[in-house]
């Protein structure tokens, strides 16, 4: 296939409609595509590349990460998380104080791995507590603004040490709504707070009272997570935010009854609750049983390379390919879904705009070694990121360690010290 873009080089026009209109204006250029990648250059007006057949994407949707908490950028940490959720929150407030290398220099460098590797749009989960209190939010606000719309970041309010557990975090969550979060989060209200339903009052009388959406982790198993679900979907509908509601991991709908899960499901589809996975060791959501019921399911990296894991690089193929391996998906059609996660499906669940390759819409892409989009899944592929018709050189995690904290200068607000 040819890739045209518009008079300005940066916008996707129709092909079809191009070449009825008569020839372009312009230099008319044409590239083969090594050259054109090699050159590294916008295409003059009216240019065109052959792609040889390769596969073309829009930009990949991270639909949760953790920017304010990853190790990208500083040196190796050994993981000291223990078993459970309570344990590894306490082992992360403390590596907060021993990491010598501030928030805003490793959510930095993790956000441009992201765009190295394709990634567009990104809802990242901010630590909200009695300890960081916003300092983490407003370090990861100022990145968003001087990323400069390379990366579109939604933010989430998210209380990491819970929300009844700590006093003054249900205010906090509040304000950082104010200053610019655009999601509030929750954790776990059973089993972390010890009473869900005073948990989502408190979550949803901030989404209601600041009109965002709501964003909640879920990592309770057995008849806890199945009826925080059930909960979750009664709030949903009564508050009238069908579509504004996310749960990530529901780790739960992978240890129900056959009956349970359709009933779930089946209510969570209704209600329009969307569930993300990230495709985890342990139990799981059915990706396919729940797609089959109405439900939107996407992914995203969770975390990368902190506390709670010390895996990952925040590409989001790799990403789609370890939600097909645990899911067990082996057919085109099924690897066609995991590719659905982080694209079109997470832009769905996160009501992104305008998002895909159509006239009129930016030339922003990655094109993959591959023919098809099972094999883009089953096999890592060479890939070329193109942001505005340009394309760019493929960036890689950032692994040598940055500058002592005393050895730099950032910022005021950005020097704050698995979920």
């Amino acid at each position: 296939m040819d890739l045209a873009l518009d008079a300005c080089g940066t916008t996707v026009v129709d092909l079809r409609e191009a070449a009825e209109s008569g020839p372009a204006t312009g230099s008319e250029e044409a590239w083969t595509f090594d050259g054109w990648v090699g050159a590294g250059r916008r295409l003059e007006p009216g240019g065109s590349v052959d792609l040889g057949g390769r596969l073309v994407l829009p930009p990949f949707v991270n639909g949760h990460v953790h920017l304010d908490k990853t190790f990208v950028g500083s040196r190796w940490q050994p993981y000291r998380g223990g078993p459970t959720v309570s344990e590894r929150v306490a082992v992360e407030r403390e590596l907060r104080n021993e990491v010598d290398v501030p928030v805003a220099h490793r959510a930095l460098a993790l956000a441009e791995a992201l765009i190295g590797q394709g990634t567009g749009v990104a809802r990242t989960h901010v630590d909200v507590d009695p300890d960081v209190r916003l300092d983490h939010l407003e370090a990861v606000l100022a990145l968003r603004e001087s990323l400069g719309g390379r990366l579109d970041l939604q933010v989430v309010a998210f209380p990491q040490s819970g929300v009844l557990t700590s006093p003054g975090v249900a205010e906090l969550l509040d304000e950082a709504v104010l200053q610019g979060a655009d999601v509030v989060g929750g954790l776990d209200p059973h089993e972390f707070d010890g009473d869900a339903e005073r948990h989502l009052d408190a979550v949803f009388a901030i989404a209601e009272r600041r009109s965002v959406p709501v964003d909640l982790h879920l990592h309770e198993l057995g008849r806890h997570g199945e009826r925080a679900l059930e909960l979750l979907a009664d709030r949903t509908e009564a508050h009238g935010m069908q579509g504004l509601v996310t749960v990530s991991h529901a780790y739960g709908l992978g240890t129900l009854s056959a009956e349970s899960l359709r009933r779930v499901g089946e209510r969570l589809a209704r209600a329009d609750v969307r569930v993300m996975t990230n495709g985890p060791a342990g139990p799981m959501p059915p990706v396919l049983l729940l797609r089959s019921l109405g439900v939107t399911v996407f992914s995203g990296t969770d975390n990368v390379r902190d506390a709670w894991w010390p895996y990952g690089d925040g590409d989001m193929l790799t990403v789609a390919r370890t939600v097909a391996y645990q899911s067990g998906f082996r057919r085109d059609e099924e690897l066609e879904v995991a590719l659905d996660l982080v694209t079109d499906a997470a832009a769905h669940a996160l009501a992104l705009d305008g998002y895909g390759i159509a006239p009129g819409r930016p030339a922003d892409l990655v094109i993959l070694e591959a023919s098809c989009a099972a094999e883009a899944v089953a096999a890592p592929a060479r890939r070329t990121v193109v942001r505005s018709g340009t394309p760019l050189t493929a960036a890689t995690t950032p692994l040598t360690p940055a500058p002592r904290a005393g050895s730099i200068r950032p910022q005021n607000h950005l020097t704050s010290s698995r979920s």
